[in-house]
């Protein structure tokens, strides 16, 4: 859908803008009416907001646009989809945890299904720009879940969202200067290059309804009532239904090596993800960065 706002003439850093302004102000409104104590901070709270605001909302939704108009969507997924194995990373050499060998050798696994994605023996045919956005994106994925996994019950995780979203649509006025916006791009139809036409307000719609705020909501809640492994599984299949709406809408298709590298990382990712389900001692409560391995986030 981003890239119906970007070929009418949105730079990407504006369509993020005017997607996260979007969804924030409608969760907030609505939360307001229906659940107002679910907007409220604790004071002790506030930093983690802040954090939250900038780097698992801002950056990974601002990174994650860039790369696309620089990357298929689909490998632009791919690489933000990284964020089990630098959560692996984290956890094992800054948090000194150690993991079951299934994440480690996930771990390996999914680099190794990278390196054929972009075709690492011909040089990086891929946008070198593009790549480095993709991991970006993942690393700011990665804190994402980090984070997500931190907050006790004196945070609502509907007011976490909305204010999240808010927030970074304020990180990002200098970036995006929202009243340079071609506003009138919104009243046209769009093409990507060898696309479907779409009105533009009919994509910018159903990317803040649809794929922003009943995408969180419906993640938030999942999360909550599966384990993490779980609900990590089910949601890499945004990877692949990602390319599959990218083939049917713009066009975009990925060759043999991104095929079969990408099902390599999806497969490492689960394997990684399989290390999260039995703790290393039974007795104990799983370690919560251990639970945070297999995580993976909305995005598109």
């Amino acid at each position: 859908m981003a890239k119906y706002l970007i070929t009418a003439g949105l730079a990407p850093i504006e369509a993020v803008w005017t997607r996260m302004a979007g969804a924030g102000l409608l969760l907030v409104a609505v939360l307001a009416v229906v659940r107002p104590q679910a907007l409220r901070i604790p004071r002790s709270r506030l930093p983690f907001f802040g954090l939250y605001a900038v780097m698992a909302v801002a950056g990974v939704q601002s990174l994650y646009f860039v790369a696309i108009t620089r990357l298929p969507v689909g490998v632009a997924l791919l690489l933000e989809f990284m964020a089990p194995v630098m959560v692996v990373a984290w956890v094992r050499l800054v948090r000194k945890v150690r993991l079951a060998r299934a994440a480690y050798v996930g771990a390996v696994v999914a680099v190794a299904g990278l390196a054929i994605v972009v075709e690492a023996w011909q040089g990086l045919r891929l946008d070198a720009l593009g790549l480095l956005l993709g991991l970006l994106a993942g690393a700011c994925c990665a804190g994402y879940f980090l984070m997500n996994d931190s907050f006790g019950d004196d945070v609502n995780p509907l007011g976490l969202i909305a204010w999240g979203m808010a927030g970074a649509a304020l990180v990002l006025i200098p970036f995006a200067q929202p009243w340079n916006i071609p506003w009138e791009a919104f009243t046209v139809t769009a093409t990507p290059e060898g696309g479907r036409t779409l009105p533009v307000l009919a994509a910018y719609l159903w990317m803040v309804l649809v794929a922003t705020v009943v995408a969180y909501i419906l993640g938030v809640n999942a999360v909550r009532r599966l384990s993490a492994a779980v609900g990590a599984t089910v949601a890499s299949l945004e990877v692949i239904g990602g390319a599959v709406v990218a083939w049917a809408l713009v066009g975009e298709t990925l060759g043999g090596f991104q095929i079969v590298g990408g099902l390599i990382v999806l497969s490492g990712a689960l394997l990684a993800q399989t290390a999260t389900a039995t703790p290393a001692h039974p007795a104990a409560e799983p370690d919560l960065e251990a639970r945070a391995v297999g995580a993976t986030a909305p995005t598109a």
